[in-house]
């Protein structure tokens, strides 16, 4: 599992988890501004995503196996704590490691992703993960994300261009989505239902800013809602976002910044 680090080595330590689709090169700007203040922060790919290799088996890209990698790395960091960013995919992770007897995550933060996820919503993403496109070039493959990912928010050209840069492989006729087509497989060969993580959130206990996208499809505004009634949650809702918010506007960055702060 490859990563790259941001910030001084002894600085309190954050880990940023990506999406499904994704990898840890989304959080240059987030990265860029944590490390400022003195955070070392660690953005891995997945395995199966970005730099990471492929595994063998199509049926071990599931969480449990992510979080997994993700001990291995936090072990090599041997850091007493660390914060945790999680988006969609990330944030699941992060709430299966914080169920975890004897984690060390001190605080988490939830980009658009919380205790129920709607089966439409995980049958939308199954529909467009893992199709092996292949681009004609790396201005093809950006087109086609500002079309599957305007959800994001709004980005500049040059942070589209940035996802772009970062989001694709050279193969046979053009470029492809760097990761493995087969991440797509468990989703595939099981039927589609809602997923249902309520008791998981419910045994979490460290501070919780959980981020929704206001026209997001993924966390309801009524499961984002409950999950806020807990102690320790703090809901904030980006109005110009669905699933997820990008984590590169100002406003976004400042926001997560200041919950780590605290």
């Amino acid at each position: 599992m490859r990563w790259v680090e941001w910030g001084p080595e002894d600085g309190a330590p954050v880990l940023c988890v990506h999406g499904l689709t994704r990898n840890g090169r989304d959080f240059d700007i987030l990265a860029q501004a944590l490390a400022a203040e003195g955070r070392r922060v660690i953005c891995p790919d997945l395995p199966g995503r970005g730099e990471s290799d492929w595994l063998a088996q199509a049926s071990l890209y599931q969480p449990p196996v992510y979080v997994g990698a993700l001990a291995h790395l936090l072990a090599r960091i041997d850091a007493p704590w660390v914060d945790w960013v999680g988006t969609s995919l990330g944030g699941i992770c992060g709430m299966l490691a914080t169920n975890i007897p004897g984690h060390h995550v001190r605080r988490m933060v939830l980009n658009d992703v919380g205790a129920l996820i709607p089966k439409d919503s995980l049958e939308r993403i199954r529909d467009y993960v893992g199709t092996d496109h292949v681009f004609a070039d790396v201005a093809a493959l950006e087109a086609y994300l500002r079309r599957v990912h305007a959800s994001f928010g709004t980005l500049s050209d040059a942070e589209w261009r940035h996802l772009a840069d970062h989001s694709n492989r050279r193969v046979e006729g053009g470029v492809a989505l760097h990761y493995d087509p087969a991440i797509a497989k468990p989703m595939q060969d099981a039927a589609v239902e809602a997923l249902d993580l309520w008791a998981m959130w419910e045994a979490i206990t460290v501070p919780v800013l959980l981020i929704r996208g206001a026209e997001s499809d993924l966390l309801p505004a009524d499961v984002a809602a409950r999950m806020a009634t807990r102690d320790g949650v703090r809901l904030v809702e980006i109005s110009d976002a669905g699933h997820a918010p990008a984590l590169m506007a100002a406003d976004q960055v400042a926001l997560v910044a200041g919950f780590l702060r605290g």
